[in-house]
């Protein structure tokens, strides 16, 4: 009944539209096309020496990925919500069965299956090794789907909340980093001289479900019985556990309120003084500065589009001077691509205020409102892109064992950081466009596509030219050898970049009161 049902639920929800029809049969042509790929791939490993390390770091890797897509992919598979079912009378252990079952039915099951086959082919030599393939195999399967079942039930309820939401606007970030760190990962495979330098690895995860599965059918070619049959109770184990945690999940999600169905619980009565700033806001400075920068911090934290940006800025700013710092073909000066990537943040300012900005409007009177309001969403800024860019140039100078270059990277970042910063609030002022709301894919309001990219190019040409004169600096004390007075890099550059961010802070003040409507207008589109 349940495999009906999850067919039923496919067959209308593809019917709603022919671009998801395309979707989902390109998307199972993709998959199709990968594991026969793969499936080639581990076949032509057979009888290789070192096939079973490969497959043990291969299952663990696909193991892993099924514990985590469910947290950035929920949406994709409307059976992942148990909450479905609560105002049915079924009991949690039969609804484990049903809902286990249908679980195989889809593209990521098929993929597993075609792995697992394959890995079966890599390193089964005899008949006792074939025997126990046909027990790994779905043993291996199982466990992957109720891994990936008992943790979607387990947060069901952050997956259908706004930090769900959030959570899933991160899911290409996490895909992004993994493809860099995959590809890492080949090329040191690659120079370490192949697949033995995954033995190490292999000996630690075939002892862990489910690559411990897949490992018995080595070991039973290799007429170690009782290694494979004590990787097969491992893995029985496994399952037997991962079926009671989604049990347990299941009955505490259909016996259990939601708390956002309850009454909030009263809030205990303040203290004297309890109407003052605490934890973090207490550090920030008084006043309109101090306002802004908590405001422009909570935007950082709580909105999914401005969250999701200021990730990808700091995941980016820091994997393109590391990885390539890892890889040995890198150089400290990528350390100023941190520095780099978090000033675009201060591109339209006000655009992720939306239709909110009338009230930031509202507060604007004069010159000096319009200056503290830019400089505290400025100061907000500061204050996580400085350390941040010292950690990333300090660990970039750990590995590639450039001490002497850190004051000058340093002086070069914070001045890039000035004039990304001086551009950014002139831009914002100029050039503001709105940000879709209703969209997840969408960061400029239709008809704005001008703006946004007169902004932000515009503003980011302008910024390398800003920060030219420090960079010129730095290159004459190279060529004229006076490597000893590089150090003054650092200051010069900090002191440079301070004073055209506040030099355009004043230029753009002005400018912001006076265009007030017009910048209303153009956020508000969004």
């Amino acid at each position: 009944m349940f495999v009906r049902l999850k067919l039923s639920l496919l067959r209308n929800g593809l019917r709603q539209s022919s671009g998801r029809t395309a979707a989902y049969v390109a998307s199972i042509v993709m998959t199709l096309l990968f594991a026969a790929l793969q499936l080639f791939g581990l076949i032509m490993l057979r009888g290789n020496e070192h096939a079973a390390a490969l497959v043990a770091v291969l299952m663990s890797v696909l193991a892993l990925g099924w514990a985590v897509m469910p947290l950035f992919f929920a949406a994709g598979d409307e059976t992942l919500d148990p909450t479905r079912l609560v105002m049915l009378p079924l009991r949690p252990g039969p609804l484990v069965v049903a809902l286990l079952v249908s679980s195989i039915v889809g593209i990521g099951p098929l993929f597993t299956l075609t792995l697992a086959v394959g890995s079966v082919i890599a390193v089964a030599q005899g008949s006792a090794a074939v025997a126990v393939a046909f027990v790994s195999v779905p043993m291996t399967l199982l466990t992957c789907v109720a891994l990936a079942r008992a943790v979607a039930t387990a947060n069901v309820r952050l997956l259908t909340s706004r930090k769900g939401r959030d959570l899933a606007l991160l899911s290409g970030l996490l895909i992004a980093v993994g493809i860099q760190v995959v590809n890492y990962g080949m090329q040191r495979l690659g120079a370490a001289g192949g697949l033995s330098a995954l033995e190490p690895a292999a000996d630690v995860l075939r002892f862990l479900p489910p690559a411990s599965a897949m490992d018995a059918v080595r070991a039973a070619g290799d007429g170690a019985y009782g290694t494979a049959a004590a990787e097969l109770v491992l893995t029985a184990g496994a399952l037997a556990l991962l079926l009671w945690w989604w049990q347990r999940g299941l009955t505490k999600l259909m016996t259990s309120p939601d708390a956002s169905t309850t009454q909030a619980a009263m809030e205990p009565e303040r203290k004297a003084g309890g109407g003052r700033s605490s934890g973090l806001a207490a550090l920030l400075p008084k006043g309109r500065n101090g306002t802004a920068m908590q405001r422009t911090l909570r935007y950082v934290w709580r909105h999914p589009k401005t969250k999701a940006a200021w990730v990808t800025s700091l995941a980016i700013g820091m994997i393109v001077p590391l990885i390539n710092a890892m890889q040995g073909t890198g150089s400290i000066y990528l350390a100023c691509f941190a520095a780099g990537m978090l000033g675009t943040q201060m591109y339209n300012q006000f655009g992720q205020d939306s239709s909110a900005f009338w009230m930031v409007a509202m507060t604007i009177s004069s010159r000096g409102d319009a200056a503290a309001e830019l400089r505290g969403r400025a100061q907000a800024l500061v204050a996580v892109t400085l350390p941040y860019t010292a950690l990333v140039t300090v660990a970039t100078a750990v590995l590639l064992k450039r001490w002497d270059a850190v004051p000058e990277t340093l002086g070069l970042s914070f001045a890039l950081l000035g004039a990304m910063l001086a551009t950014g609030a002139v831009a914002s002022v100029l050039f503001p466009y709105g940000i879709p709301q209703d969209s997840g894919f969408k960061n400029v309001a239709p008809g704005q596509a001008g703006l946004a990219w007169i902004s932000i190019l515009g503003g980011m040409v302008a910024g390398a030219l800003l920060c030219a004169p420090v960079l010129a600096l730095t290159i004459w004390m190279h060529v004229t050898g006076a490597h000893a007075w590089l150090w003054l890099v650092l200051p010069l550059g900090a002191a440079y970049g301070l004073a055209i961010t506040e030099l355009a802070l004043r230029l753009s003040a002005p400018r912001l009161v006076s265009r007030l409507p017009e910048i209303l207008t153009a956020v508000s589109k969004g």
